[in-house]
């Protein structure tokens, strides 16, 4: 089913930009005269929409539960841009496709690539070594990236300097309360439980700013690697040998193969799904880059045997 909302939010937005092509003239699309600002990831997406608010023609290309790693540009994608003036991404290879398309199309556009802006964790990756692209799983690592966002905001729509400070600053509020949050929250998880097993290597970070283990993935920093039975079966073991509780399965990747691990090692399989590269469907609980920190580590601490407090609604 989740195969089949992503084939067919994909094929939706061929459809559109077919038509968008046809009807539509640079003109039309900036008649609002607002910056034409375009992001790639979700995550990216929220903040730029936090940060720029209604000052800005914003486009994200990308939808909640869609796999960066993976995803595949439509007509749609290089209209937006090559309309934009100011193309925020990921970088460190996060979105390989969507950075191809960009470099290709998106020529008079500035290009930022926010990941970029903060020291990455670097890991094996098909035998060299290469930086973790999922620095946003540390809450204090979206910092700067707001900022950089509020900048090159600023420097494209200098009459709106103040709008995208105020902005920025409550994000950057709430950011350092979350941070405060969660780690509180995962203080409350039995220390000997405090190990994670997902199924892509995307936690990393979350891991290390939190006092978490890692007990291994099933693949690593990109879903476009396939495991081996062998990687299967020594992470069952490990598992196993090390008695952890739970083990979780991602939104946007195929939960099969996890829940065999989970079956050989005798583990159980978390309930509740984490969110890895990719903010929940809107109306859900993890439909902001916010609510997606809360739910994880709702998800995490529970699983784990520890005592969830709601970071809740007026936060």
């Amino acid at each position: 089913m989740k195969a089949l909302a992503q084939r067919t939010a994909q094929a939706l937005r061929i459809l559109l930009g077919l038509l968008g092509a046809a009807a539509c003239s640079p003109e039309a699309v900036d008649e609002n005269g607002l910056p034409q600002v375009v992001s790639t990831s979700t995550m990216i997406a929220d903040w730029v929409e936090v940060v720029g608010g209604a000052e800005i023609e914003h486009t994200g290309i990308l939808v909640p539960g869609v796999d960066p790693h993976i995803y595949e540009p439509v007509p749609a994608d290089s209209i937006a841009m090559e309309e934009a003036e100011l193309i925020f991404y990921n970088g460190y290879n996060l979105e390989p496709k969507l950075i191809k398309l960009m470099n290709a199309v998106g020529t008079q556009a500035r290009k930022i690539a926010l990941a970029e802006r903060v020291d990455p964790l670097v890991t094996a990756y098909e035998g060299r070594m290469e930086p973790d692209p999922h620095v946003w799983g540390d809450v204090q690592n979206v910092i700067p990236m707001v900022n950089a966002i509020r900048d090159a905001l600023i420097e494209l729509s200098p009459a709106d300097e103040a709008t995208f400070t105020n902005n920025a600053a409550a994000f950057r509020a709430k950011l350092v309360e979350l941070d405060t949050w969660v780690q509180q929250q995962i203080n409350t998880i039995p220390e000997e439980n405090r190990t994670l097993v997902t199924t892509h290597d995307a936690f990393e970070y979350y891991i290390n700013a939190y006092g978490l283990r890692s007990a291994g993935t099933l693949i690593g920093i990109s879903t476009e690697e396939q495991p081996s039975a062998q990687t299967v079966a020594r992470l069952a073991d490990d598992i196993e040998a090390a008695n952890i509780p739970a083990i979780f399965a991602e939104t946007t990747i195929n939960p099969a193969l996890i829940t065999t691990v989970a079956e050989e090692a005798g583990v159980t399989l978390a309930e509740r799904e984490l969110y890895s590269d990719s903010i929940g469907e809107a109306g859900g609980e993890a439909d902001s880059y916010v609510k997606m920190i809360a739910a994880n580590t709702r998800t995490i601490v529970e699983a784990l045997g520890g005592r969830f407090e709601d970071f809740g609604p007026d936060r």
